[in-house]
């Protein structure tokens, strides 16, 4: 081995390497969990970044602030224009169940609009920057239609269905005005979905909500004087305000969601994966699907 000092020298680095990995993962596989005589609350903070279009992640990252004894109260951090109507359900969904054990309070960043804004409404209470864009109650569904530029190149498709309105919104030709009122009376219907939770949890009477709820946004100052949110100020002020909410007082910390060890190889392909999956989602809400979306942002 001495004879070969470099083959010597990578085993070496190969057995550090090693044993940092190992120490490492014990270390995330165990979590040190603070102590409860410490004299530093806790906080959760869960972030809502960008459309919305899954909710998977976020609703484990809320389950497990909500099964965490040491943490005494959440920040949901809302950075988002909305998406789809089912994701932003579903989240809305696990922060009202979060609450039965926990207090939360949204903060919302830049924007926060439509879909962010349903989901910010399951918190206790709401904060906004005066600049935050918010508001955008309203669902929406659109179509492309591709009828013109397929005879410009000369194709013409055929259709086969089983039922009168399976093709309804078929990018190969125009909406018939009776398929028009269908689609209308689905997205009222969600809409109307929309509306019940700004009535029941921001406590305003469905004739104040029904005047704002139009599509609009707002700045964060003007939704303050429409009740859409409790009051204004930035991230430190919403953890300060959900460590009063919990009955406590003096330092805080902001504790984030443990992240999930995995190799350098795995990491790169799985965020690979996010990428395509997240661009593809949201094609196809783009296209066929209804959504709480602040629409300009796209």
């Amino acid at each position: 081995m001495r004879k070969h000092p470099v083959i010597l020298g990578m085993v070496i680095l190969f057995v550090i390497a090693l044993l940092s990995y190992l120490l490492f993962y014990k270390a995330g596989a165990y979590p040190t969990k603070i102590k409860t005589f410490s004299s530093v609350n806790r906080i959760g903070v869960v972030s809502i970044n960008g459309p919305i279009y899954d909710s998977l992640k976020i609703s484990e990252q809320l389950e497990e602030f909500a099964n965490d004894g040491s943490i005494i109260a959440v920040v949901l951090r809302v950075d988002s224009p909305g998406g789809s109507v089912a994701a932003s359900q579903e989240i809305y969904d696990a922060v009202v169940e979060l609450r039965k054990s926990k207090k939360v309070v949204a903060s919302m960043g830049s924007i926060a609009a439509s879909g962010g804004l349903l989901v910010a409404c399951a918190a206790d209470k709401i904060i906004a920057n005066p600049g935050t864009i918010t508001g955008s109650i309203s669902a929406i569904m659109q179509f492309a239609n591709f009828e013109e530029l397929l005879k410009k190149i000369g194709l013409k498709s055929s259709v086969v269905k089983s039922g009168k309105y399976k093709d309804i919104g078929s990018p190969l030709r125009d909406m018939t005005p009776e398929e028009r009122k269908i689609i209308q009376e689905l997205v009222d219907d969600i809409y109307n979905q929309f509306v019940d939770v700004v009535v029941k949890d921001r406590k305003l009477s469905r004739e104040k909500v029904l005047e704002i709820a139009d599509g609009r946004v707002f700045s964060g100052r003007r939704a303050k004087e429409y009740g859409l949110i409790d009051d204004l100020g930035d991230m430190n002020y919403a953890a300060k305000l959900a460590t009063q909410l919990a009955g406590k007082d003096g330092k805080y910390e902001l504790v984030y969601p443990r992240k999930k060890r995995e190799s350098v190889f795995d990491y790169l392909l799985e965020s690979a994966a996010n990428r395509l999956s997240d661009s593809l989602k949201e094609g196809m809400e783009s296209f066929s699907g209804v959504s709480y979306l602040y629409y300009p942002y796209k």
